[in-house]
């Protein structure tokens, strides 16, 4: 007996240290990637079970998850130039021109089924028929709206295809100076200053920043001219909006869900916390129509694989399923994003009975917008514009006037420009 007892003792033993042995040996094997993305917490919430999900089903690759919330793409040049670029990039429209004309990533186009995605999401990361990026999002504008705000003050619902010139006068319709003190303490709509969200104005009026080839600066155009003075007269001159010292610390949101904006001209990204937090019933519309339609900006993100990774199989691999239908169909189901991929779009997942009624708002806006004329210089270019035309948007000057006293910069940063 005392012999059958040692006898299974060893066995024990040796079954434990070969599995002891095997899992050891399967850590060894394992391949780390690194992969990079900014975004706020409840994104990265979404996030996180897909990394854990990838990595159960593909035990032999390790996922190090790097959250850069602030300042990313300038921690990504850091990263590139030291050599430590992460494997898997998180990365959108504006920086793809640099990345890609500097020879830093991979060419992706043996991975994607085109057809899967919407063309004007391809757009922005496609070089010389090359795609260096497989889409997760598409971004477009619309207008949110406050329906209790409207019946309120017993001003019609905005409709599809109204006018610019009907949105202000909905906007003047919908401000108020409750308190009689000759300024208006509610507002019609948002007025924000980065340029994604005046660049529809230009586009809607048969304007824009850049050419459409991104070789000449357009925005000194006289229809250009006429929209940035037109936006900021929604401010300064209607008083339909809250200008800059008005809304002070507060952001559009903040201010649409204290219900002091009836309209808030912004993206998809919001739809999260207005479903959340709104205690108002609420919609969207798309923008109103200028000389050109409703003319909106597009724009995307998604993964991209560094041509410094060590481990290009993997990252494909990660970037297929990260980028594949079913982890979109998670993200569209937080109503974070507007997937790139049609058959999520188009899904009952992202047109559900959920607010926005309607979503399909979003998916007329990519029919109908341009993609935003993207070159190597145009993080610079918007950076620098939205501070050169900061005194147009507090009402302090016209636009001709602002643009031409940044003769220097615009002359520097292109000698192609309908400026001077």
């Amino acid at each position: 007996m005392k012999k059958l007892f040692l006898l299974i003792f060893i066995a024990v033993i040796f079954l434990c240290f070969f599995a002891w042995q095997k899992n050891t040996s399967d850590k060894k094997q394992q391949t780390e990637i690194q992969f990079s993305s900014w975004g706020s917490q409840s994104e990265i919430e979404v996030l996180t079970p897909l990394i854990k999900e990838f990595e159960q089903k593909n035990p032999e690759i390790k996922i190090k998850f790097l959250h850069i919330p602030q300042n990313y793409f300038q921690k990504l040049h850091v990263l590139f130039a030291s050599k430590l670029a992460p494997d898997v990039i998180f990365l959108n429209n504006y920086y793809a021109p640099l990345y890609v004309k500097a020879g830093l990533l991979e060419d992706l186009t043996p991975y994607i089924n085109q057809n899967e995605f919407f063309e004007k999401s391809l757009s922005g990361f496609t070089f010389d028929s090359k795609i260096y990026a497989i889409p997760r999002d598409i971004s477009d504008i619309v207008v949110y709206y406050n329906k209790d705000f409207f019946k309120k003050y017993n001003v019609s619902y905005p409709q599809k295809n109204w006018s610019i010139e009907e949105y202000i006068e909905t906007a003047k319709k919908l401000s108020k100076d409750l308190n009689n003190d000759g300024k208006n303490d509610v507002w019609g709509t948002s007025f924000e200053t980065d340029t994604i969200f005046w660049l529809p104005y230009l586009l809607s009026s048969k304007a824009s920043i850049l050419n459409d080839s991104g070789e000449k600066i357009t925005i000194c155009e006289p229809a250009a001219i006429n929209a940035l003075n037109m936006y900021s007269d929604i401010a300064n001159k209607y008083h339909a909006a809250p200008t800059k010292p008005q809304s002070a610390s507060l952001t559009m949101a903040q201010l649409f869900l204290q219900e002091r904006i009836a309209m808030h001209v912004s993206g998809r990204w919001l739809v999260p916390k207005y479903r959340k937090e709104a205690k108002f019933d609420w919609d969207i519309v798309t923008f109103p129509n200028g000389k050109a339609g409703s003319i909106v900006n597009i724009d995307a993100s998604g993964y991209a694989v560094s041509k410094q990774s060590k481990h290009k199989q993997e990252a494909v691999k990660f970037v297929k399923f990260i980028s594949s239908k079913e982890s979109l169909s998670v993200l569209t189901k937080s109503g974070l994003i507007v997937p790139a991929r049609k058959d999520v779009a188009y899904s009952s997942l992202f047109l559900s009975k959920e607010k926005p009624k309607n979503a399909a708002a979003f998916l007329e806006a990519i029919e109908n917008g341009k993609p935003t004329v993207i070159n190597e210089d145009y993080p610079r270019l918007s950076d620098k514009l939205n501070l050169i035309l900061e005194p147009v948007f507090l009402g302090k000057g016209k636009a001709e006037d602002a643009l031409t006293s940044a003769k220097k910069f615009l002359i520097d940063i292109s000698d192609n420009h309908s400026c001077f």
